[in-house]
């Protein structure tokens, strides 16, 4: 916790400064301190996204954005802004904050971290943005923007990867500072995703924000749009923002389509650099195929659709198995899982009905049009693959709308705190959340409380791999463990080994004298499939 707050005593006035160059550029989307540090990670985010495209963001761009950031931060005063709450407000703020702290110390959980975030971040930090880079390992080819932009203060600020943590504490100011009370009741469900750079929790609070902004009649609608353009970066899946904020931009407050140009821009970027590292604009679809040498197989494509088509069944039925299903029941199946999955199924559906009829009911040209913008996306997941991670916004955005005129502040304050005792009880005692709610796999993997954490957030280490090479590729496999969190790169996860054999192709370095010019596929000849064999033999036999 200590080393935790120091991080976020360093982070947040950096932020600042750099959120007061970007309004010096563009404009403030809102006044006060929160708008600055928003301001300043959208404009970091983005700077480092195109500078990784070329170097590295290794400490040097660390060291020279928080050296730019305070002198920003000192010169002109930002630091007065603080100032501006009451002793009340900062009481409140500094009793989040602690919990906020407290949360983000436990041991991080989500698989995605080993598999996906800590690997993606090692590349970027290391090499910047590698073209073709899913060719190693597919995961590897989504690079959301937040691990950019954790990237960038993971080599001395931020160690921990709890840049999350951070900015809870930057959402909570951004609640007292404009009285969005029902906002904080959604901060103990976000508690669960400090441990770990989750691009959900950024999609979550700045879709959150500009919600807000919206429904309190913020005409800012280039910074709007341009906002939710960094959002959809972050998770494509929030692909529902940018279409509200262009219906807003477009049809309540009428601005000019001059208005939309910079998040437009934000977004090609977007699909350019997803097209750099995946091959095609939006990572995993294969859709806008533009024959970029460094593409994925389509056999490795083909391999990863299916299984995400299992894991929208909770990995409870065999592909073959839902190819075999009637119009029915992919519903039924779906609606009706084993375990907790069916209840979030069910309550998602029951929630859009709600919404429907609530909008309905209320004749707004607001609130239909977030209805509708929701609508799609909920309907691309669903199509796509309908995994509850995938629209788990959609019930933050439902709890807003309906409950906004509901909550003051004493009640806000009163759930927080209820909530909080709950969901830092659920990390606390994960043997609980694992005999109560066996189906929640995630609770089998949720790290007891330690005292070191008092002081230090906990991490873990492993460490353990094996060196092989296949062609001209030099790769590292983690010894007994699916994931590469802890193994040096270039490293490859095995089920991708076995991905890649049953497709009778290999990843190879364009340029086996420069990693950072990417990598492509190649069918293996005879000498190669016999080195794959080998290793296929050896991973079973080592970690069966």
């Amino acid at each position: 916790m200590v080393l935790l707050l120091f991080s976020s005593i360093l982070i947040i006035p950096v932020l600042a400064g750099w959120g007061k160059i970007v309004e010096n550029i563009s404009g403030a989307l809102f006044d006060g301190i929160s708008g600055k540090i928003l301001s300043g990670i959208a404009g970091i985010s983005i700077i480092w996204m195109i500078l990784s495209f070329f170097v590295p963001l290794n400490i040097c761009i660390e060291v020279a954005t928080i050296a730019l950031g305070l002198i920003y931060f000192f010169k002109d005063k930002l630091y007065l802004e603080f100032y501006r709450f009451s002793k009340k407000d900062s009481l409140l703020i500094a009793f989040i904050s602690l919990i906020i702290l407290f949360s983000g110390s436990f041991y991080p959980y989500i698989m995605d971290h080993f598999g996906y975030y800590v690997p993606t971040i090692q590349w970027i930090t290391g090499y910047g943005l590698v073209k073709g880079i899913s060719n190693l390992d597919l995961t590897l080819g989504q690079v959301s923007l937040w691990h950019i932009f954790q990237s960038g203060f993971s080599n001395f600020s931020d160690p921990f990867l709890r840049i999350n943590a951070i900015l809870l504490i930057i959402y909570s100011a951004y609640i007292i500072e404009r009285k969005s009370w029902i906002q904080l009741c959604f901060l103990p469900v976000l508690l669960l995703f400090s441990q770990s750079p989750s691009p959900d929790l950024p999609a979550i609070v700045f879709s959150m924000v500009i919600l807000n902004e919206i429904i309190s009649g913020n005409k800012q609608t280039a910074l709007l749009f341009g906002f939710s353009a960094f959002v959809m970066a972050i998770k494509p899946t929030m692909i529902w923002l940018p279409i509200l904020c262009f219906l807003y931009s477009i049809l309540v407050v009428r601005s000019g389509f001059k208005k939309l140009i910079p998040g437009t821009l934000i977004i090609i970027l977007f699909f350019f650099k997803n097209i750099w590292t995946f091959g095609y604009p939006v990572f995993p679809v294969a859709v806008i195929d533009l024959n970029v040498s460094w593409k994925p197989n389509p056999e490795v494509l083909k391999i990863s659709s299916q299984y995400a088509i299992m894991k929208t069944y909770d990995m409870q039925y065999s592909y073959q198995e839902i190819q075999q299903f009637s119009g029915w029941e992919y519903i039924k199946n779906w609606l009706f899982l084993n375990g907790i999955k069916s209840g979030i199924n069910i309550f998602f559906i029951l929630s859009l009905l709600i919404f429907a009829v609530f909008a309905l009911i209320k004749k707004n040209k607001i609130i239909s049009l977030i209805f509708f913008s929701v609508l799609i996306k909920s309907a691309l997941v669903l199509y796509f693959s309908a995994q509850y991670r995938f629209f788990i916004d959609v019930f933050f955005v439902i709890s807003f709308i309906l409950l906004l005129k509901y909550f003051n502040r004493k009640r806000a304050v009163f759930v927080f705190s209820v909530f909080s005792i709950f969901f830092i009880g659920f990390l606390s005692f994960p043997d609980l959340v694992r005999q109560y709610v066996p189906s929640f796999r995630l609770g089998e993997f949720i790290g007891s409380f330690q005292k070191k954490q008092i002081y230090t957030p906990s991490s873990y280490e492993y460490n353990k791999f094996n060196a092989y090479k296949i062609g001209n590729l030099k790769f590292n496999i983690s010894r007994k463990y699916p994931y590469n969190f802890d193994t040096p790169v270039p490293a490859i996860s095995e089920s991708y080994i076995f991905d890649d054999v049953q497709a009778g192709i290999f990843p190879q370095l364009i340029d086996e004298t420069d990693i950072k010019k990417g990598f492509i596929w190649k069918t293996m000849d005879e000498k190669e499939k016999k080195e794959a064999r080998n290793l296929i033999h050896t991973i079973k036999n080592t970690h069966p």
